[in-house]
């Protein structure tokens, strides 16, 4: 067999040379058998496999997707290096030059005598519900009750998940936090901090030092404040109002001793964050827990007006200050327009022949009846001097205390009266309403507060601060009265603590002058706001306080006066400093 086959191409050679020349070499098509011509191959069993060819769609394919693998690439190197260059050149030296913020404590408030109701701990404490950050110091607010709304609370820096703070400042959110922030706040500082690309920090310092913020000294005294709201909530519980407020002030410097509202928040938890269920439960409290009732709060004075009615018939000289005017219980007024249907306006009880002091004293709504609108031959102020005076103290305007969300109050007039009721016209009654401090006239705690002040500095209308030592000059205006036309007014005031409707504030170890207010609300007058406002120690005043217990029951017997009697007992074993004319620090 082989010879033949070699003869057999020796004889192809000789025949054909010019072909072998051509080629030179042997092709493939010559030693490989076509494919379409053979036989059927097992190729499960590797039959003929090797004579296949590869399609040319599968290199095509092959060479398509090296193609967009290769511009793949290309588009990703284009973005990487051109488009966003420079932002990762800068992600890459970040990550290698770390700038940290070096958060400033906060500083820390102060009550007058230096207990801290504001600090910070780089520690957990106990019961408080506060989580320590290791980047800043947590705020901690004193365990008192009834500071709420006056220290207020902050809320802390926030990071991205990646733990970067895109806040670098605390936010304050209410009363000495946020009123004296720029104080509290300081400025923080900046770190650097190079690391290797595993991570591993190499080297820090610090490029700037934070500064602290300064701390501030509130002129309240913290165990009154406590005892205070201590006597408000309980009595709110015992007697069902909807809550009440109290506020004292200096009547020299306008610093306020105590400020407290009812009910309140919880600072620190407020501070950590709540819950939305239980935040959204104290939104929806119809209590109103984070209404600071003190500034914020407007209701109807009732009686506690009365004092600024009577030295305005003074000074009006309408009536003598020792003349009687009778109480049988209530006055009746002749109807014009149906004789068969006269207005009755009715006294709380019948007091009989009272004179100013008396009247005060006992509280007389028909002698105020008298010289507010007149009656028989009686002269009256009428509403055009009642508004001149009641603004004069100041009830329509803002006092200017540093806390936020403070209200003006609002006097009735017939202005007032046709905007809110129709173009209705004013009538004599109204007059009559508006001079016991009914009707549309509304006031807050703190005006309250301000205006019993004047009675007691004898004309100083002050601007109220939360500052120790905060305002040099305080008095925002000067009323002019007589000496005469205080003393009278300021005697009927005291009368009605020795047997007047401020008896329960008769006590030995003080002597105050007060006057109570008693407003019904409600179309059924079903409800009450009760009201105590006045000044210790009579004869050189030094305080002016006001109460006001919101919405409780008409049949209630016991209001804001015993409020401020409990606070009285406790000072007088506990704060007797503040009894004393001399003063305490």
């Amino acid at each position: 067999m082989p010879k033949y086959f070699f003869r057999k191409l020796k004889n192809y050679c000789r025949l054909t040379p010019r072909v072998v020349r051509r080629y030179g070499d042997i092709n493939p098509e010559d030693i490989f058998l076509d494919s379409t011509n053979l036989p059927g191959y097992e190729g499960h069993a590797l039959e003929g496999r090797i004579e296949k060819p590869v399609s040319e769609r599968t290199f095509f394919m092959v060479r398509l997707f090296l193609f967009l693998i290769v511009i793949a690439l290309a588009g990703r190197l284009w973005v990487l290096g051109v488009k966003n260059g420079q932002v990762y050149a800068l992600v890459s030296e970040n990550n290698r030059l770390e700038q940290t913020i070096i958060f400033a404590n906060r500083g820390v408030i102060l009550d007058r005598n230096g207990r801290e109701l504001a600090g910070n701990s780089l520690k957990e404490e106990p019961g408080s519900g506060t989580k320590v950050s290791p980047a800043f110091a947590a705020r901690i607010y004193a365990p008192l009750k009834g500071s709420a709304h006056l220290v207020g609370y902050i809320k802390y820096p926030k990071m991205d998940r990646a733990g970067f703070y895109y806040e670098e400042a605390y936010s304050a959110k209410d009363g000495a936090e946020k009123v004296y922030d720029e104080i509290l706040r300081g400025a923080n500082g900046l770190k650097l901090k190079e690391t290797t690309v595993s991570g591993t920090v190499t080297s820090e310092s610090v490029i700037e030092k934070p500064q602290d913020g300064r701390s501030v000294t509130l002129s309240v005294d913290a165990r009154i404040n406590e005892e205070f709201h201590r006597a408000i909530a309980e009595l709110a519980e015992k007697s069902r109002f909807v809550g009440g407020a109290g506020v004292i002030m200096d009547v020299e410097t306008g610093e306020l001793l105590a400020l407290t509202s009812y009910p309140e928040y919880d600072q620190n938890a407020m501070t950590v964050g709540l819950d939305q269920d239980t935040f959204s439960r104290l939104l929806k409290d119809p209590r109103k827990p984070f209404l600071n009732r003190v500034v914020g709060g407007l209701y109807t004075p009732g009686s506690i007006v009365k004092p600024i009615i009577a030295i305005g018939a003074l000074r009006e000289k309408i009536i003598a200050p020792e003349k009687e005017i009778f109480s049988s219980g209530s006055i009746t007024v002749p109807n014009p327009y149906n004789p068969s249907k006269p207005s009755v306006f009715g006294d709380w009880k019948a007091h009989g022949w009272t004179d100013m002091a008396e009247a005060l004293a006992v509280s007389s709504d028909t002698y105020f009846y008298s010289i507010g609108g007149g009656f028989a031959s009686q002269k009256g102020l009428g509403i055009t001097l009642i508004d001149r005076y009641l603004q004069m103290f100041g009830l329509t305007d803002k006092t200017g205390i540093e806390l936020p969300g403070e209200l003006s109050g609002v006097i009735p007039t017939p202005e007032w009266k046709s905007k809110r009721f129709n173009g209705d016209n004013w009538r004599l009654g109204d007059t009559y309403i508006t001079s016991i401090g009914q009707y549309g006239t509304q006031v807050t705690p703190l005006n309250a507060a301000r205006f019993t002040a004047a009675f007691a500095n004898r004309g100083k209308l002050l601007k109220p601060s939360l500052l120790k030592g905060g305002r040099s000059v305080p008095v925002v205006a000067t009323l002019d009265f007589s000496d005469e036309e205080w003393a009278i007014v300021n005697e009927g005031m005291l009368e009605g603590v020795k047997y007047g409707t401020s008896v329960g504030l008769n006590v030995p170890y003080v002597t105050s002058g007060a006057k109570t207010g008693t407003a019904e609300i409600g179309a059924a007058k079903a409800f009450v706001h009760s009201w105590s406002v006045g000044f210790f120690p009579f004869d050189k005043p030094r305080y002016a306080w006001a109460v006001i217990m919101e919405k409780g029951p008409a049949t209630n017997t016991i209001g804001a006066t015993s409020v401020m009697r409990r606070l009285f007992d406790w000072m007088n074993v506990n704060a007797p400093e503040y009894f004393d004319p001399a003063g305490a620090d």
